[in-house]
């Protein structure tokens, strides 16, 4: 069969190099990898910089969660609108602006001068160009993959957060070595490079999507998932019902903190109804009713969510405790990452490759069961004077194992139960639920521990026979950052009470801490759990899940080819 003819019997979509004819082109997956990498490396590189921002901007322990939370946040408001740019404009193009956009955030990250900047400015870019580039690196991945490439696509993308580590590694050197600035100008440069290389990509065909923007839903989306995130992350420094010092306001008297939380739910319910009426329309909505109404789409989304939220955990819990508490270094910090990503990157691609029959529901069921079990192997590792270092490497392990197993098939268990064109853009609804489960894995494991550890001393001062009244009412005016007890000496140091009472205060600071970091493990122990309850509908096909018209739809590309 000549080139041209070739060319023609492949569906739309395919990319011209021709991969579904049995040979899996190389090249594109790694530029989609490093772009990948990326993105995950900037999250490592911020947990190594926690001792960097407290000592360089004078960073609170508040700050550093919010700084943390606003790239998944920024990110996950607006990766659906990404999504669907991708199908609007061209994959390529929301690829290549969404690297620039990550680049300039690093710069501006290396050269903020205050925590302000380098939370609303460097990270709110960093996160609008990661909600442009991951999108339409899942995106891309239909479209020059089918049949068995695909899956084996989606793993090495799954791979790719194991590969990631490699980068904490040597950035945590280059940290060490040169400081915060000069690191996140390397990351700079790193996007810069891979924008170069995405002019590699193949050519492909892309159907034109006949449709306007949908500015409502985009606008619905990112408010409501802002508005639930930024009010799950304050409950730490504005209060849970008593509104704490750090509040900008009260409503009626309790925090704003839940009230915020809420008004984000009904934003989101109000984005529900308001795309079908889009859909019925015939237009094409941010958020196509497929994604809520297919379970097992749904159940794929939730596998995104959870092993990001795993990432949020230890963004939040781990790193700045090994560092801030257990006084680990950036590069010993960094190492961590290579345990975790060794077996990420193994199981992700394994997996599919080695284990082509493997039944998804199963290998996403052990995944999350090792997670689990990793947290809780985190939490023994706390001590009340920092950590034990085997307990800190295995659960690091595990992590891996975890997370790999999932990642394996999260990505194509979604693409794989829906027609051609929404596997495409539910590269942006994946890449949201992955950014929302690590800012919810930030936000809610960061307020537990937070408000665990600040409630915690004040309730112990007021149960203890050596601490004043007037020295309990002076406790009640500061919220308690994560530190050595050390660093806790020195927060209380301008209060007035006795030599007997500091040092009281201190033993009671180290309890709450080391039960507040444990708790914080439980529950995210727990909650990954709570995701099994999803797996029943998770089919060997790709359509046992979906019922309805979305189910018949589904079963061209539960094959990996494209819908008729």
């Amino acid at each position: 069969m000549s080139q041209a003819a070739s060319q023609a019997a492949k569906p739309a979509g395919t990319a011209q190099s021709g991969s579904a004819a049995g040979r899996f082109l190389v090249v594109p997956i790694i530029i989609l990898i490093l772009a990948q990498m990326g993105a995950t490396g900037d999250n490592g590189a911020l947990s190594l910089a926690a001792t960097a921002l407290t000592i360089d901007l004078g960073a609170t322990t508040a700050q550093i969660q919010l700084a943390n939370m606003i790239y998944p946040l920024v990110g996950g408001a607006f990766m659906i609108a990404g999504g669907l740019a991708g199908t609007i404009l061209g994959w390529k193009r929301t690829f290549r602006a969404g690297i620039l956009l990550c680049a300039v955030g690093e710069v501006a990250a290396a050269l903020a001068p205050t925590m302000d900047i380098f939370i609303w400015c460097a990270r709110v870019l960093v996160g609008l160009g990661a909600s442009f580039m991951i999108p339409s690196v899942l995106g891309l991945v239909p479209l020059i993959y089918h049949g068995p490439h695909r899956v084996v696509a989606f793993g090495a993308i799954g791979a790719a957060s194991g590969l990631s580590a490699l980068l904490p590694l040597a950035l945590g050197v280059v940290m060490e070595v040169a400081g915060m600035h000069v690191t996140f100008l390397v990351l700079a440069g790193y996007f810069v490079v891979v924008f170069a290389l995405s002019f590699a990509l193949p050519a492909i065909t892309q159907p034109k999507a006949d449709t306007s923007f949908d500015a409502i839903g985009v606008a619905l989306s990112a408010s409501g998932l802002f508005m639930v995130l930024i009010g799950m992350s304050s409950i730490s420094s504005w209060g849970l019902i008593e509104p704490l010092s750090g509040a900008p306001f009260s409503l009626f008297g309790i925090s704003p903190a839940l009230p915020l939380v809420a008004l984000g739910l009904v934003v989101l319910a109000g984005l529900i109804a308001y795309e079908r009426r889009v859909e019925n329309a015939g237009k094409t909505p941010v958020l196509p009713s497929a994604f809520l109404t297919t379970p097992q789409v749904r159940a794929g989304l939730v596998a995104c969510a959870v092993t990001f939220f795993f990432m949020g955990a230890q963004s939040i819990l781990m790193a700045p405790y090994l560092q801030l508490v257990s006084n680990w270094s950036p590069v010993a910090v960094g190492a961590i990452s290579i345990v975790t990503g060794v077996p990420t990157f193994a199981l992700s691609l394994g997996i599919p490759k080695l284990m082509p029959h493997a039944h998804p529901r199963r290998v996403i069921q052990t995944g999350y069961v090792i997670m689990a079990t990793a947290l809780g192997v985190m939490a023994l590792s706390v001590t009340s004077g920092g950590s034990n270092a085997p307990l800190v490497y295995l659960g690091a392990f595990l992590a891996g194992v975890g997370a790999g197993t999932v990642s394996s098939h999260a990505s194509n268990v979604v693409a794989a139960a829906l027609p051609e064109r929404e596997a495409a853009q539910s590269g942006g609804i994946q890449s949201t639920m992955r950014n929302v489960g690590q800012a919810l894995g930030v936000a809610l494991l960061g307020a537990v521990l937070l408000f665990g550890i600040t409630g915690s001393v004040r309730s112990g001062a007021a149960a203890s026979g050596d601490i004043s009244e007037h020295a309990q009412e002076q406790l009640s005016q500061i919220n308690i950052n994560l530190g050595s007890s050390a660093t806790f000496e020195k927060q209380i140091a301008g209060l007035d009470v006795t030599d007997t009472e500091r040092a009281e205060l201190v033993k009671i600071e180290a309890k709450s801490r080391y039960d507040s970091v444990r708790v914080a493990y439980a529950v995210g122990a727990v909650i990954v759990l709570a995701a099994l309850a999803t797996t029943p509908t998770i089919g060997r096909s790709g359509t046992a899940g979906a019922k309805g018209p979305a189910a018949a739809k589904a079963q061209p590309a539960a094959k990996g080819w494209p819908a008729k």
